[in-house]
């Protein structure tokens, strides 16, 4: 599709608009946003393009498609699947050695553990390995209704960022601004960074890992801006 506008506004609605017509999803919906900054950031995306239009360069229209679209209809069953990774946290499942492994898990994933405790009441089971461990019935209740109650603009990015992380805890930690992105970020990246030091990263694993980052940074900008 070329690029057929000249200016791009927000209105008064917090919609987006190419000259006179305002920016509709591929639903039709009229792609409002909920907040001035957030739609500032999406009208930005469409200041910037060129002759074509790339929807991979617009990463936060893509977002808010997604909310009104797809999320907006029934919030509810997508906020279970998401809440389904609180039965399996990244965070809940330590390595048994070396030794210096496992005191870094415990160094980075325990405070978030610590936070999700105090904020929902909840208890983990920590695992040792990859074999599953149930988590008590009161804790996956308690989680999943906490991401129950996000609206679908918040919705639309914690998805990637739990499916990226693995991990709903830190995703609930990042919504409520209880960590930084970075921190998340590297929290979700522990055990790769690990066996990139002893053995060393391969091309495929660095362009995988750039691709990911890039998508996890989107969502974790469009969340601020919500």
């Amino acid at each position: 599709m070329k690029r057929f506008w000249k200016d791009v506004s927000v209105d008064a609605e917090r919609g987006v608009r190419l000259d006179d017509r305002r920016v509709r999803t591929p639903g039709r919906a009229a792609l409002l946003l909920p907040s001035a900054t957030l739609a500032e950031a999406v009208a930005d995306e469409w200041r910037a393009v060129g002759d074509d239009i790339d929807p991979r360069a617009m990463p936060l229209t893509g977002l808010a498609n997604a909310a009104i679209d797809r999320i907006a209809p029934e919030p509810a069953a997508f906020a279970a699947g998401l809440a389904a990774y609180g039965e399996s946290d990244l965070l809940c499942y330590r390595a048994d050695g070396p030794a210096d492994l496992v005191a870094r898990q415990a160094a980075t994933w325990d405070p978030p553990l610590d936070w999700a405790r105090d904020r929902y009441d909840v208890h983990f089971e920590i695992a040792t390995g990859v074999m599953h461990r149930p988590q008590p019935e009161a804790t996956v209740e308690r989680l999943a209704a906490a991401i129950a109650a996000r609206p679908a603009f918040e919705l639309a990015p914690l998805s990637p960022i739990v499916t990226i992380t693995g991990s709903l805890v830190l995703a609930l930690a990042l919504a409520e601004r209880a960590m930084h992105a970075d921190t998340v970020w590297a929290a979700a990246n522990l055990d790769e960074d690990w066996q990139a030091e002893q053995w060393g990263e391969d091309d495929l694993a660095i362009k995988a890992r750039e691709t990911r980052r890039k998508d996890f940074d989107a969502a974790a900008r469009f969340l601020s801006l919500v």
